[in-house]
């Protein structure tokens, strides 16, 4: 049922960004984490919290709503880590090399000449976790575009001790993009906070799942992850979740 409701918000949050002509290029945005007129107000505002400042190092998802973030994240001279597509088990990592040259490196395009891949038992320490959304709630409830990444992202990070409960995770979206309600699943990662083109959204979370929630992974899911199918065969459960077949 959580899953059906969950289809319809991002059917309908979609639709009315194409309606409303708040999307921004790719369009369709049917399918994406889309992008928005007003990204950039966004961002700026949610870079200007106190979390963002603190932070020395901020992992990004790579869609095209979060660029102008990851721009201000390497203009301001942070460490920025990017998955690399589909998690195939790397990561981007952006220092020296991206701060020279923000905007073009902030694009996914452009990740691989800009960031040195490393695997993800060598990434940094996290201080803030950018997610990209099609719909977030007051609450801090979101939903992606249903693919999962975001969530096993940040389970495997949090089993090996990269971030903790207390490491914020925030989203930017356009106001078109709040909805009243979404429904919660064991495994889904509510934000922190949320800004929209006009204004910021402090949330009163649930807390964060500690690590991987096995009874709701598909074999076939680990068999089309890479770095899910690593890890798993590391931590010796990959057996578990295949044994299903």
């Amino acid at each position: 049922m959580e899953r059906k409701v969950k289809q319809e918000i991002r059917e309908r949050i979609w639709r009315l960004m194409e309606e409303k002509n708040v999307a921004s290029f790719p369009r369709p945005v049917r399918g994406r984490i889309p992008n928005f007129k007003g990204s950039a107000q966004a961002a700026k505002i949610l870079s200007e919290t106190q979390e963002f400042r603190d932070a020395r190092v901020i992992k990004s998802n790579p869609d095209s709503p979060q660029a102008p973030l990851r721009e201000l994240v390497l203009r301001a001279r942070k460490t920025l880590v990017v998955p690399t597509p589909r998690l195939r088990g790397e990561f981007f990592l952006m220092t020296e090399k991206a701060w020279d040259n923000p905007r073009e490196a902030s694009k996914i395009v452009n990740f691989s000449s800009f960031g040195e891949r490393v695997h993800f038992k060598d990434i940094p320490k996290i201080d803030l976790i950018v997610v990209g959304s099609v719909a977030v709630s007051p609450e801090g409830s979101r939903v992606g575009k249903g693919e999962g990444y975001s969530e096993l992202e940040y389970a495997i990070l949090r089993e090996q001790g990269f971030v903790d409960d207390k490491v914020p995770v925030v989203t930017t979206v356009h106001s078109i993009q709040v909805v009243d309600h979404i429904p919660v699943e064991p495994f889904d990662v509510p934000v922190d906070m949320f800004a929209t083109e006009k204004d910021l959204f402090r949330t009163n979370p649930r807390p964060k799942p500690q690590g991987l929630l096995l009874e709701y992974l598909t074999p076939e899911k680990v068999l089309d992850t890479p770095y899910l199918q690593e890890y798993l065969k590391e931590t010796g459960r990959l057996n578990r979740v295949l044994g299903r077949i």
